[in-house]
């Protein structure tokens, strides 16, 4: 009777997503090497249908392997990167290494934990090695919408991986390093022999937007409105709220944030030396009484998330600003699919009270440019792949048409061998390249 290998061997690397391969966010990996495994990245998903909903990955296969997980190490500090830490670590029990942001992160998030000191919590440094059992990791900087994103270089004694977490090709981010593409090319040496990598815009052409590239656009927009002003973006880019600031302190407007999750990053972004000294804040609770043309804000809530700031904006109970005919609201983000209908309705309740509404997804239409994405479109894949040359591509971090035509750029750019699946396939690095479909039963389980 042949009997299933739920191990890999010393002659074995293995990768199995349980997360966010097949999906945008709850990502979740498990890389494989004699005996023992890694786990990148423990994050929260959301509800396809809505997005109300928060979702983890289901991670029975490693809960019962737990003696055998040497760390979980951390790409960067989104939600659904860090998220589930919250209720997976007292199953896994396990040492953490991220970078200081990721860490300021997760402890902030963990405070109220009563088990929060016994959790090993491992500050590393970009472009150093870290041996966690027989796998030795590097965090390679990478630019994204949150400081201190990381690429992951994992070398093991039969093979080397990177996977990239999530990340774009930059060279002027605002915060943070640019990308260097010499810290990439020299992986030619090693070689890679697999790339693992980020899929989210392998469906768009071209190149991403720099995160600079918002400020005059935004400038021009916010300047062109005579009533308040108020500028909703994803609560963890820390670059944009700075973009914002900066506009508001050249339009000699006073400027406030809304929201606990901004508050955070702002605080987080302040004490490691990421927010410029001379951009002061209003307090929050004193906008409501300044001139109207000179109050401008910067709330969560770009995709209506029920308790935001913006929502409670567009329903007329925020408690320190009501909104008049006149005033705007700008959305410097995108329109996530599963939030659409409800950014929609959060729309039309904003234009019932007769504020302006300006969506950064409606402004491209006239070649505004009031957003910037955060992952790489199709040139940069192809430019980053030139760079290493690596043997091998998986891509993940998105739906099936994400990963469907990442898996067709990558064959098109000549790289050897492109295995794209879904979680809970084991997909085989060494000794050879296979993928074994549905190797793992995965589920997610509701949270919150």
């Amino acid at each position: 009777m042949h009997l299933k290998q739920i191990a890999p061997t010393r002659y074995d690397i293995w990768f199995l997503p349980l997360g966010g391969t097949g999906e945008i966010g709850m990502n979740m990996n498990l890389y494989g090497h004699a005996g023992e495994w890694l786990m990148v990245d423990c994050g929260i998903g959301f509800d396809s249908e809505n997005g109300r909903n928060s979702y983890i990955a289901d991670a029975e296969f490693i809960e019962k392997q737990a003696s055998s997980l040497q760390a979980l190490v951390i790409t960067h500090a989104h939600e659904d990167h860090i998220g589930a830490i919250i209720e997976l670590w007292p199953k896994l029990k396990v040492p953490i290494f991220a970078t200081p942001f990721a860490i300021e992160m997760i402890f902030n998030k963990l405070s109220k934990e009563p088990w929060l000191a016994q959790v090993p919590l491992h500050i590393v440094n970009f472009n150093q090695s870290y041996q966690l059992g027989s796998f030795s990791v590097t965090w390679l900087p990478l630019p994204h919408s949150i400081p201190e994103s990381s690429a992951l270089l994992i070398e093991t004694d039969i093979g080397n991986i990177l996977h990239t977490g999530d990340w774009k090709k930059d060279s002027n981010p605002v915060l943070g390093l640019p990308f260097d593409k010499a810290i990439f090319s020299a992986l030619k040496k090693l070689p890679i022999d697999v790339l693992v990598a980020d899929s989210t815009n392998a469906t768009k052409l071209g190149q991403s937007v720099s995160e600079s590239s918002v400020y005059p656009d935004l400038l021009k927009t916010i300047q062109a409105q005579t009533g308040r002003v108020v500028v909703t973006c994803f609560s963890s880019n820390v670059a944009r709220f700075v973009t914002l600031v900066r506009i508001a302190h050249k339009l000699k407007k006073r400027c406030a944030v809304f929201g606990r999750s901004l508050e955070n990053m702002v605080s987080i972004a302040r004490r490691l030396g990421y927010w410029p000294e001379e951009l002061e804040l209003v307090d929050p609770k004193h906008i409501g009484y300044l001139p109207r043309e000179e109050v401008m804000v910067i709330a969560t809530g770009s995709q209506a998330e029920p308790r935001s700031a913006t929502q409670k904006l567009a329903l007329g109970y925020h408690p320190w600003l009501f909104l008049e005919p006149g005033d705007s609201i700008i959305y410097s983000a995108i329109k996530i699919p599963p939030n659409r209908k409800a950014i929609d309705e959060q729309i039309m309740h904003f234009k019932n009270q007769e504020v302006n509404v300006i969506h950064a997804d409606d402004s491209k239409q006239n070649g505004l440019v009031l957003h910037a994405s955060g992952h790489p479109c199709q040139q940069d894949l192809l430019t980053f792949y030139g760079l290493m040359n690596p043997k091998m591509l998986i891509p993940t971090h998105g739906e099936n048409e994400h990963l469907s035509a990442h898996k067709n750029l990558a064959e098109k750019a000549g790289i050897e061998k492109v295995l794209a699946g879904e979680n809970g396939d084991l997909f085989k690095i060494k000794p050879f390249a296979k993928k074994l479909d549905h190797w793992v039963a995965v589920n997610k389980i509701q949270v919150g």
